[in-house]
């Protein structure tokens, strides 16, 4: 790995740091954490299209790293490298679903073992650990606030997989309300630049053509309320706040619609604030490259904590001073065109002037001369591509050494072998490497074609894109986001039988795919397939074990096949994560009446009945209970109840 200069910042510039006194000054700390904004939309970046006086505002109070670079174009691999200040070759999250590992060190946990209260706010399911997206992101935090869950019919995006960034920050700001005493850590993270875009009215209007910036001018307007509110509370001077992008967004720069498969400025090239308390070192701009390894070692540089010999990113305080910028090289890669696709996965580095990806064609530009990387320069400079490409290797060794282990093996023995006892066989598609295999520039139409039909099955139109899916399949079997796509088109048809075949095949074509076991799961309980149904929801369970939906499906299974006592203390679990999961206290509930325990069973149905009123069933369950305790006035209500509501029950809303 790359350290950084040797020189540090001179004596006067370490007097205006905060927390050198001692652990007693250290700063209160809020990190937010913008999805899919893109670098060269930001005023304060060079932009003139108005989008971000707040976050220009905040710019002057602060520090800005003109250079700051993604580790990867994905959600949680981002911010694994954001939080662990690792590279994504030594944390392996590699997609949507990985676990992080618990010996990798995480900001929100340091800062929490060093006295920090600690509180994260977010505002996409795609980090909900509940939720099984971004398992391991909840540790060191005392409180985490998600809460997402799968769309049902008749709820928008905002009722179930994310929320507006105001919302977000109300929520973030009501916990400030209520904080005691002491230093905190606050991580908010605001999704609204993602796909599909969808602006507030006032903004929609505003940016008829280009609904991309109109979530971005919301963001930047929902960030001011955030920062108005914090100088309200007398937070916002003494605080230490960093702002900055996981990536950004192709909007059709070299083919990609959205982002996951190019390395590209567009969704590499992210924005980062770096605001100290008391404004110390504002108007700073830093011309040396960063990268979000770099962010957690530069907190904790800051607030007076020990960096961890794991981190590979350096404090970048360093750097605050420098007359003229250092070349610090800047590696980025994605595995997404790999598991989704079966093509090459990339990789690539910035140095000096250039761009070097590595990719089965490979490509050099001189991004001095062509910053919209467009005059590939691989064949006619040979010899520089080589000495890039070689010092990529050498960065790729030293960086993925001493991985921890539980970082190194995507699946574990056991796990094997529940997928054998079903009858899957290990894939026969080739691992391609950034150097072998599909290049992924020759088929960018197809990744931007299955991103489309996931948001037509996210919107209820499966049955628009079927035909489209099977087309895929029917070409290139091998592509395993478009068969996990069609059986889960398939499934949301209800035609479970269909939905098999694929979702078969999208896991032993991607055997650690989570979802598509979980989807599986789902389908074979449908059909009445109870026991393979279980091996699959074990296998998402033991890797997502916050993920409660998945749990109370394990458990709803368990009390169908006779392992009653596993379906009680999976119950419990559920409960213990989720206290107002309706399902899963109406089948504990139900459980230990039939156990001769109504007595215990009591509080779980009487919760039920509170959660989902309009549940005849909980209601049933309910009065069948204090019958077998005596309570005959309480049952007679309960069984009216019951028989009022029955024939006209609203949907579970879990």
């Amino acid at each position: 790995m790359w350290r950084p200069v040797s020189r540090i910042l001179p004596l006067f510039l370490l007097g205006q740091l905060p927390g050198i006194a001692g652990a007693d000054d250290r700063p209160n700390t809020i990190v937010i954490t913008l999805d899919t904004v893109r670098a060269d939309r930001m005023g304060f970046l060079g932009s003139r299209h108005g989008l971000t006086p707040q976050m220009d505002a905040l710019a002057r109070k602060g520090i800005v790293f003109e250079r700051m670079y993604a580790q990867a174009p994905l959600t949680p691999v981002a911010h694994a490298s954001i939080f662990t200040g690792t590279y994504p070759q030594f944390h392996k999250m590699q997609d949507f679903g990985s676990r992080l590992p618990s010996s990798l060190p995480f900001l929100p946990d340091l800062l929490h073992q060093g006295g920090y209260r600690t509180a994260a706010f977010v505002s996409s399911i795609i980090l909900d650990p509940r939720n099984g997206f971004a398992p391991g992101f909840e540790r060191g935090f005392d409180s985490y606030d998600a809460g997402f869950h799968r769309r049902h019919k008749g709820e928008n995006r905002y009722q179930s997989v994310e929320r507006r960034a105001e919302d977000t920050i109300a929520r973030a700001v009501q916990w400030l309300d209520t904080n005691s005493p002491g230093p905190f850590f606050l991580w908010i993270h605001l999704w609204d630049a993602h796909d599909p875009y969808d602006p507030p009215a006032a903004y929609a209007k505003r940016f008829p053509s280009a609904p991309y910036d109109g979530e971005i001018a919301y963001l930047d307007a929902s960030l001011g309320k955030l920062f108005s509110a914090l100088q309200a509370k007398h937070l916002f001077e003494s605080a230490l706040i960093v702002v900055l992008s996981d990536h950004g967004e192709g909007l059709k720069q070299h083919v990609e619609s959205t982002h996951g498969v190019f390395l590209y400025d567009e969704t590499i090239h992210v924005p980062f604030i770096l605001k100290l308390p008391q404004g110390k070192l504002s108007g700073e701009r830093v011309k040396a490259r960063a990268g979000q390894v770099d962010v957690a070692p530069t907190i904790l540089d800051i607030v007076q904590l020990p960096v961890p010999s794991a981190m590979q990113g350096q404090s970048l305080m360093r750097l605050v001073g420098l007359k003229a910028p250092s070349d610090r090289p800047s590696y980025a890669e994605t595995q997404y065109s790999r598991r989704a696709f079966g093509w090459s996965s990339l990789a690539s580095l910035r140095v000096g002037t250039y761009l070097y990806v590595k990719a089965p064609q490979q490509e050099l530009y001189d991004v001095s001369v062509d910053p919209g990387a467009t005059r590939n320069l691989a064949e006619k400079n040979k010899s520089v591509a080589a000495r890039i490409a070689a010092q990529m290797e050498d960065f790729l060794k030293r960086s993925s050494g001493n991985v921890p282990e539980a970082s190194q093996a995507n699946l574990d023995p056991k796990t094997m072998e529940k997928l054998a006892s079903l009858g899957y066989v290990a894939s026969t598609r080739a691992t391609a490497d950034s150097a072998t295999g599909i290049d992924p520039k020759t088929r960018i139409q197809v990744a931007n074609q299955m991103h489309d039909a996931n948001l037509a099955i996210e919107e209820g139109k499966s049955e628009s894109v079927i035909p489209l899916l099977e087309r895929v399949v029917a070409s290139d079997p091998q592509i395993q986001a478009a068969q996990y796509y069609l059986g889960l088109a398939y499934a949301r048809q209800k035609d479970y039988k269909k939905a098999i075949v694929p979702l078969r095949k999208a896991i032993e074509l991607q055997p650690d795919a989570v979802m598509a076991h979980y989807e599986m799961g789902l389908a074979l309980f449908e059909l009445g397939d109870w026991k393979p149904a279980a091996v699959h929801f074990e296998i998402v369970v033991e890797r997502n074990p916050k993920w409660t939906d998945a749990r109370y499906s394990l458990a709803s299974v368990q009390a169908r096949i006779d392992r009653v006592a596993e379906a009680a203390a999976n119950l419990v679990l559920v409960l213990d994560e989720r206290p107002e999961h309706y399902r899963a206290n109406l089948l504990l509930g139900r459980i230990l009446t039939l156990k001769n325990q109504a007595d215990a069973a009591v509080p779980y149905l009487e919760k039920a009945a509170q959660v989902q009123s309009d549940s005849s069933e909980a209601h049933a369950f309910l009065a069948d209970a204090y019958a077998r305790l005596g309570r005959s006035g309480d049952a007679q209500r309960e069984r009216a109840k019951a028989t009022e509501l029955k024939g006209r029950r609203a949907p579970s809303r879990e």
